[in-house]
């Protein structure tokens, strides 16, 4: 950080579905010639929205796989993530280095283009006030995650002149409060000049609104209210080399009423711009679908559908859509298996716990629900309809279960609806057992737990012959059911349980065909009163958030913000004997790996080599 100059990098290569995410041209080198011409310009915008992270790729974001929703096939080897899941993050050379990489490299691109565009003379004055309030949120955006990773981190208002001294250009990590100070500060100051919607979706789809700038910020004052940067007192010696205190050693709840307060207005903005959760309609002609079938398609289109199809998507990544060929399980059809499929990366049986049973509550609560019997083999019946095939042998884990289970999740014997079949009677059947047509094929190609997340797969994918077509969709980083769980969080933190907090979350569930919290726990919980204090409503919204938001990068973030991440991702990960062709010797679990997770583990290392070169950075604890 001893100079930085202002002149292009240009030795980075992004791909691109949208026309507005196009790089600055190679025979662009100086910032006079970039801001000379509306046109150039605005492909200087394009390049700040180019550093945003491939939210969706299942191995370029760790969010994924640094906690415990994906897990590699043992014989391809450890990703970058799963290596951080194994303990084996380090200093020297750290996983994702992102304090090194695009994080702090996006926001200096968009400090010069703040400090330049006044200077083009084509433009028209709306325009440019537009372009200035999408590059201050890009700014928030980009400090929110590294804030995420990091903590406290150093806040880059501007860019430094070349001129500048060598003690000057040492900058100094700040306090978690004046990092989402600053992230609220460019927020609200971008809002008057962001449009509610985007109104040529052809050209501008993926690009800033309003009610993703207040989502961000949002999220961001979420995150600083959480047990991990309130008052967490394991963070007692994170200072300065000054002795500046960088993360708050007393709680305070007012923090949680400025999450409230932000989650509001985003969702007043959301209702305004038309956002509501998404509900799959009856095809228009063919077969008409159960309710069953109609709401697991909700749930899995509110995620999986195009961006101009789904109504609950506050922002997508235009740039990043899932792998999904990574995920897919290699057969649906036994007479037509492409090689391209993999399923390689899978979740594992810990995961499948998480969903309630068919009356809305944990399972180990559920009266009616024999957990200790759960992995006992029974022949599904008739109460299984559409779910899983009539008596398919499988475990009692995967019957009676809630509509998010089937909709989520792949498992020996399910139902999978789509992929060139469209009715409720003709459904493709997972098979996983060895020589089945979802089993295992090779060493490299099969999900080494059993288990697929049918939510992350476009339902219009078919399996041509050998091929298979995909249908991508933007990787949506907000959707509205995030927003109304952030909302719900926030007023229970503040005021306990109350009757707007019980309305948010259950809109949600109403949405997965479930009754409302209040009538699921009073009947079939043995915990009956759970929800009427804040403890008990706490824990069933974190539990509401793991199923709505699983296999979406949510978990690893909000287990750590929890100060949970130490009790969830030290669990050992288990799969199915997938080598095995009765269901007796199939559904034996089977240890695959056994994950570390350590105190320092909640905040990234700062690299040994920025560390050198920056003699005022600390590091973070136990690093």
């Amino acid at each position: 950080m001893k100079k930085i100059i202002y002149i292009f990098c240009l030795s980075f290569v992004i791909s691109s579905c949208n026309d507005y995410l196009e790089l600055i041209p190679d025979n662009v080198a100086t910032v006079d010639t970039a801001f000379s011409l509306r046109n150039t310009a605005e492909r200087y915008l394009f390049t700040c929205y180019s550093w945003l992270p491939d939210h969706g790729s299942i191995t370029g974001n760790p969010a994924f796989m640094a906690g415990d929703e994906f897990w590699p096939t043992l014989n391809n080897g450890l990703t970058s993530g799963s290596s951080i899941a194994m303990g084996l993050q380090n200093v020297q050379s750290p996983l994702f280095n992102h304090w090194d990489g695009f994080g702090f490299k996006g926001i200096r691109d968009c400090n010069i283009f703040l400090d330049n565009i006044h200077r083009v003379p084509d433009i028209e004055e709306q325009e440019r006030e537009r372009w200035i309030a999408e590059v201050k949120v890009l700014k928030a955006y980009y400090h929110f995650w590294l804030m995420r990773m990091y903590g406290p981190i150093p806040i880059l208002q501007e860019n430094l002149p070349i001129s500048v001294s060598t003690e000057d250009a040492l900058v100094s990590r700040r306090p978690i409060n004046e990092v989402v100070a600053y992230i609220e500060q460019l927020v609200d100051e971008a809002l008057e000049n962001l449009p509610l919607t985007i109104l040529d979706p052809i050209d501008e789809t993926g690009r800033l609104t309003k009610p993703i700038a207040l989502t961000i910020k949002a999220n961001a004052l979420t995150y600083a209210a959480s047990p991990l940067f309130n008052g967490n007192t394991d963070y007692a010696n994170l200072k300065n080399k000054d002795g500046t205190q960088l993360i708050d050693q007393t709680y305070s709840v007012d923090k949680w009423r400025q999450a409230a307060d932000a989650c509001y207005e985003a969702i007043e903005a959301c209702n305004e711009a038309g956002i509501i959760l998404y509900n799959f309609e009856q095809p228009s002609a063919g077969t008409v679908l159960s309710d069953i079938t109609l709401t697991k398609m909700s749930i899995r289109n509110s995620v999986a559908e195009r961006t101009d199809l789904n109504t609950e998507i506050i922002w997508g990544n235009t740039n990043s859509s899932m792998s999904q060929v990574l995920i897919t399980p290699r057969g649906w059809d036994p007479d037509n298996i492409p090689a391209v499929l993999s399923g390689r990366y899978a979740p594992p049986i810990e995961l499948m716990d998480i969903f309630y049973s068919k009356n809305g509550i944990p399972i180990n609560e559920d009266t009616t629900y024999a957990f200790s019997d759960r992995y006992e083999i029974e022949n599904a019946n008739e109460d299984q309809e559409y779910n899983i095939e009539l008596n398919y042998p499988t475990i009692k884990l995967h019957q009676d279960r809630e509509l998010r289970f089937y909709a989520s999740v792949g498992f020996d014997g399910g139902y999978w609806y789509g992929q060139g079949k469209y009715t409720d009677t003709n459904n493709w059947v997972i098979k996983a057992k060895s020589g089945q047509h979802t089993a295992i094929n090779n060493a490299n190609n099969h999900s080494e737990t059993s288990y697929f997340a049918k939510k992350l797969i476009n339902y219009r994918n078919v399996v041509n012959g050998s091929s298979y077509s995909q249908e991508r969709y933007a990787w949506p980083i907000y959707r509205l059911s995030d927003l109304y769980l952030m909302y719900a969080e926030a007023l229970n933190e503040v005021d306990g349980p109350t009757a707007e907090a019980y309305d948010y979350v259950n809109r949600i569930r109403e949405r997965a065909g479930l009754q409302s919290v209040q009538d699921s726990w009073s009947t079939y919980s043995n915990t009956p009163n759970k929800y009427t204090s804040q403890e008990g409503f706490r824990s069933i919204i974190q539990q509401e958030r793991m199923i709505e938001l699983i296999f979406e990068g949510k978990r690893y973030w909000d287990l750590k913000r929890w100060k949970r991440a130490s009790t969830e991702f030290n669990k050992i990960i288990t799969g199915w004997s997938l080598y095995e062709k009765t269901p007796e010797e199939f559904y034996q679990a089977q240890l695959l790996y056994q994950p570390e997770f350590r105190l320092r583990d909640y905040l990234w290392p700062i690299s040994e080599g920025s560390l050198l070169r920056n003699s005022n950075l600390v590091q973070n604890p136990g690093w």
